[in-house]
């Protein structure tokens, strides 16, 4: 249960966490660490995760759009992935988890 009280999808926390087995080759960090998915839903076992890259034309994309899929394709319960790649708000290194300068 969430803290506003609503039940919450156990799916949705698989997702995160295979989320964060995608790794940016780049940068070598996974991109939830990185800040990169700004959001993940459910609907009709179907998973929507909103993410980014660390810049335009970013030569990873495909291999993180790629593993992105990949990832959630492994959670029991999700029959779809679909991934709508954002710009706003860009991506920083402030985006970090852990970083200070935030």
């Amino acid at each position: 249960m969430s803290a506003t009280g609503e039940l919450t999808d156990p799916r949705l926390d698989a997702l995160w966490q295979a989320l964060s087995s995608v790794i940016d080759p780049e940068i070598g960090l996974d991109i939830v660490t990185l800040g990169m998915v700004y959001g993940v839903e459910i609907r009709d076992d179907v998973a929507l995760v909103t993410h980014t890259l660390t810049r335009i034309g970013c030569p990873m994309e495909r291999a993180i759009t790629a593993g992105i899929r990949n990832a959630g394709g492994i959670v029991p319960g999700i029959r779809g992935i679909e991934t709508r790649l954002v710009w706003e708000p860009a991506w920083h290194p402030g985006m970090i988890a852990g970083d200070e300068s935030r």
